[in-house]
């Protein structure tokens, strides 16, 4: 009796990967020969000094920036060169250091503004007799959203109104809205007390575990990235210089020179 060789499953790549990625501006060189990967449901924080190249490996992974050479494909896809629209319509979201919302609308609004632009409406079309259940719908949605992130009550409030840190937890609800299998946060919990920065983390590892997304963050609270992070990769003027888990970047002695100790190795002015 003939038994067939069973199959072996071929494992699926990570969701991100970034391939000897390059850049220059001038006779600096931003990014020289970069290479990591990210795996749906991980957070991995890039690490590095001011001039460490971390804002430009954000902007080419987004569109913002074109690479000079390398790759950044993202589910086995080369978007590197898409514009930032059509690498957002893949599924790649972005926070900013400097939270984005707007002032003059409510929470709520907020949200709704996110999920509209997700699905190509703009709020000129809707019309009550004949958009009644498009907005249900749509505001629905959008309280379960706030409800994910811990703004459900506040969902009448100006968010100019917001302390920081809930404007930061509803800057992530409208990342959300069109549901990123990719979320780039650059310095997320920047500004934030150590509680605010904590509870940030806590609620984006939730949402990493339940929704198997992907999460790339830059972090300059160490306490932050060592307690969240499953794995880290290290920048120093646009070298990759280490790369693993919390106890391997702890006790890389460059790291520890570069980024640990007095950083004078690499100093630069601002961060590429």
């Amino acid at each position: 009796m003939n038994q067939e060789t069973p199959q072996l499953q071929q494992p699926q790549p990570s969701l991100l990967q970034l391939r000897h990625l390059k850049k220059s501006y001038g006779g600096v060189q931003a990014l020289d020969d970069v290479s990591f990967d990210l795996p749906a449901g991980q957070l991995l924080a890039l690490l590095g000094p001011n001039g460490a190249g971390k804002s430009t490996c954000f902007n080419i992974i987004n569109g913002q920036t074109r690479a000079d050479a390398g790759e950044v494909l993202l589910a086995g896809r080369n978007i590197a060169g898409l514009s930032p629209r059509q690498i957002w319509g893949l599924g790649v979201g972005r926070t900013f250091q400097v939270a984005t919302t707007f002032g003059s609308m409510t929470v709520l609004e907020n949200v709704l503004t996110a999920l509209l632009s997700h699905q190509r409406k703009s709020w000129h079309l809707w019309r009550p007799a004949a958009t009644a259940a498009v907005y249900a719908a749509a505001r629905d949605e959008a309280m379960l959203l706030l409800g994910e992130v811990g703004m459900a009550e506040q969902a009448g409030r100006a968010s100019s109104a917001l302390a920081y840190g809930d404007v930061k937890r509803l800057e992530l609800a409208m990342a959300l809205a069109h549901r990123p299998r990719l979320l780039l946060m650059d310095e997320p919990t920047a500004g934030m007390a150590t509680a605010e920065r904590h509870a940030l983390m806590a609620l984006t590892r939730r949402l990493v575990d339940e929704r198997e997304l992907a999460v790339l963050f830059t972090e300059h609270s160490m306490d932050v990235v060592f307690a969240f992070a499953d794995h880290m990769v290290v920048l120093a003027r646009g070298k990759q210089i280490a790369s693993g888990d919390g106890e391997t970047i702890r006790r890389d002695p460059l790291v520890q020179q570069v980024y640990f100790g007095s950083g004078k190795t690499f100093a630069a002015a601002g961060d590429l």
